[in-house]
């Protein structure tokens, strides 16, 4: 019998060295954690006793490059973190409850070793003539050890640790509860009366969730592929009522999994965290590095979205109340729940269009063909599926992807639909950044995407809305971010950018989901190959701002409630959901109903790194517009346009300022205009 070697101690041995999941054990991860962590001590060892005068070259690349396997921690991690968010279970769990502190408290005996600050200091005061990329790395890590309390005295120091490593716990057990919450709720039906409106596609896939749970009828969950079709078509006003507040009420109730008083503990530990560290509250200190700069730039585009969208809302929402009114009689008033039904009767009263409609020719491996096609026609580079490379779930593919002159970019990985263990929502990550190494090696990048796109039947493949083909082009523009990063340090590669700044190449590329050139290149009927029909795609193209100021001001109102925790500067003693409710009030349009609380279950300010960032979703959306409107002046596939898109944007990293890099690309700076056009809004006349 082979003894088992630990496999993240020596090369892979993979096809481009990628994660070897399938030889993976659960014990290999603390091994590797603790010696990832003593290999960490001795190189930092040996930076702070070089005898030499501190150098950039050797003091700051020291810092930055531990090259090959043998950069453990960071090899481990990855991949740890990564699949504790797509493919958990409770003994992930529970390692992550015991070894979170270990590494927050190694980080911050780095971040706080006064020796190594000093070294680094000199080289920022003293240093050779340094490059753009090179002076940018500097920069980000003196300005990062700073930010990370290196001036603090040694007081404020031990205080410091005490504060992020309790929060580094509350936002894993956030995650952790959000997750357990999310997946312990169904909807079990029985009586087939009672999914009346539903679409074949919607009760197939309760059928099938309802046999893989060894049930009899059909069982509807709250991950979005589910939910949203039960609220968009079930006539069961009260099986829509329950599938709502269960959704809207999650991590609010009595039991373990309640994040009420994490959430408030939250945001007292990062106030107090900026504090310390001299600024006046968290919103200061994350803004101080944002493209936004501060508080009043955020809030001026919020307000201006507001003023801009609010009154075309309102609008929006008469509409819809005016049918519910004709239909539901008997009823007092239009609730959250009866909102997404009613939405969709009015869309089809308009413009005979629904979600439904589209299904058959989003067909998942000719949505895949059709987003490889379009980085294709515009890059020029090819995606090819490699079974040789190992995977973590049989849902995930992995591809190699090749430049346009054939030499080896990326590995790609995809995972497309939900399961038990799997975080809900979508996002992008790497199992491995771009650098160049000491020999000059460009390394390249392993990008992943994660979704929860509708799963496949046991009589049809997984066939998507047009809403899930934008969540994959937005993934997909985010994992060109990281395949075309070509930078020489991996802090600065890819999507390591100022975070109002990386959902540009993202959702840029949600823009070509209406369009008819881009469409017609993959959407075909999946029974009779039939093209879209001109005629559909008009109809799309017409209903593209449905609703979208209603949409707009949602995204706003997320924004406010963010900055309204984060620009505290007192103790937060509120109560957290009536808190929420007013915080955001400018924004919301229907009646909030007392119970429910978007606060717990906002992972994005609570534990995804957005916390006072959320704006960034509309910030980047002005960036994306203005973009796009260049593609549209010389033809959305100009690969000269595109060309300039990677090479001004995409391969750059974050190795400039982020306004320095779109004005070369753009020629000058955004303006709103290009989005409310986008949009169809028109400015009121003052």
């Amino acid at each position: 019998m082979n003894e088992h070697k630990n496999p993240f101690f020596e090369p892979y041995g993979t096809p481009h060295d990628t994660v070897p999941f399938d030889r993976i054990r659960l014990e290999d991860y603390e091994e590797a954690f603790m010696e990832g962590i003593r290999r960490d001590n001795e190189q930092i060892e040996k930076i702070i006793n070089n005898p030499e005068r501190p150098t950039f070259d050797n003091t700051i690349i020291n810092t930055e490059e531990d090259e090959g396997y043998y950069d453990l921690l960071s090899r481990v991690s990855t991949v740890f973190f990564n699949l504790l968010s797509a493919e958990t279970n409770d003994e992930m769990d529970a390692l992550a409850q015991k070894i979170q502190p270990i590494l927050t408290q190694h980080s911050n005996d780095i971040r706080l070793n006064t020796r190594l600050f000093e070294r680094i200091r000199q080289v920022h005061l003293h240093h050779r003539r340094l490059n753009a990329e090179e002076k940018m790395l500097l920069d980000n890590c003196y300005e990062g050890f700073v930010r990370s309390g290196a001036l603090l005295d040694e007081a404020g120091k031990e205080r410091l640790r005490q504060l992020t490593e309790e929060a580094s716990m509350l936002s894993l057990q956030f995650s952790q509860n959000l997750l357990k919450e999310q997946k312990a709720f169904t909807l079990d039906i029985t009586d087939e009366g009672q999914l009346d409106g539903l679409p074949d596609s919607a009760r197939e896939a309760a059928a099938l969730t309802a046999k893989e749970q060894g049930k009899t009828g059909w069982v509807f969950t709250l991950d979005y592929p589910s939910y949203s079709p039960f609220l968009t078509y079930s006539t069961q006003r009260e099986l829509r009522r329950q599938l709502y507040m269960a959704r809207n009420t999650i991590c609010t109730h009595a039991n373990g999994e309640n994040n009420l008083e994490i959430c408030k503990r939250l945001v007292n530990l990062r106030r107090e965290i900026a504090q310390l560290l001299g600024y006046k509250t968290y919103a200061d200190y994350v803004l101080k590095r944002r493209m936004a700069s501060n508080t009043r730039n955020v809030y001026r585009l919020l307000d201006e979205l507001i003023e801009a969208y609010k009154p075309t809302a309102l609008k929006e929402k008469e509409e819809v109340k005016k049918l519910f009114k004709k239909s539901e009689r008997n009823s007092e008033k239009m609730m959250p729940w009866d909102a997404g039904f009613y939405a969709h009767k009015l869309q089809m009263k308009k413009y005979n269009l629904d979600a439904e409609m589209l299904r058959p020719y989003f067909e998942l491996s000719n949505v895949i063909k059709g987003v490889f096609g379009l980085a294709n026609r515009l890059y020029g580079i090819t995606f090819k599926e490699n079974k040789d490379i190992p995977v973590y779930h049989p849902d995930v593919k992995a591809y190699e992807v090749f430049d346009r002159d054939g030499s080896f970019l990326a590995v790609f990985y995809a995972d497309f639909h939900p399961r038990k263990g799997k975080q809900s929502g979508a996002w992008m990550t790497q199992y491995q950044g771009q650098y160049i190494d000491s020999k000059g090696v460009n390394v390249r990048p392993h990008v992943s995407v994660v979704m929860n796109l509708t799963k496949p039947t046991e009589d049809k493949p997984a066939l998507l809305t047009l809403s899930e083909v934008e969540t994959f082009l937005h993934e997909f523009g985010h994992s060109l971010h990281g395949m075309f990063a070509n930078t020489r340090f991996e802090s600065l590669s890819g999507t390591n950018v100022w975070w109002d700044f990386v959902e540009l190449p993202s959702q840029f590329m949600e823009n070509f989901s209406i369009e008819r050139d881009f469409l017609r290149t993959f959407a075909f009927h999946y029974e009779t190959g039939e093209p879209i029909p001109d005629e559909l795609i008009q109809r799309i193209v017409k209903s593209r701002n449905f609703m979208t100021a209603t949409a707009c001001l949602r995204q706003v109102s997320l924004g406010l409630l963010d900055m309204a925790y984060y620009t505290k500067k007192d103790e937060f003693k509120d109560d957290i959901i009536v808190f929420e409710k007013q915080a955001w009030k400018k924004a919301i349009l229907g009646e909030q109903l007392p119970d429910t609380c978007m606060t717990v279950q906002f992972s994005h300010i609570m534990a995804g790194g957005y916390a006072a960032g959320y704006y960034s979703y509309k910030w980047a959306e002005v960036l994306d517009a203005d973009a796009f409107s260049v593609f549209k002046r010389h033809g959305i596939f100009d690969q000269k346009t595109a060309q300039s898109f990677r090479d001004n944007i995409l391969s750059k990293g974050g190795t400039e300022h982020p306004m320095t890099l779109y004005k070369r690309f753009r020629g000058g700076e955004p303006t709103i205009e290009a989005l409310l056009k986008r949009n169809g809004i028109k400015r009121s006349k003052k």
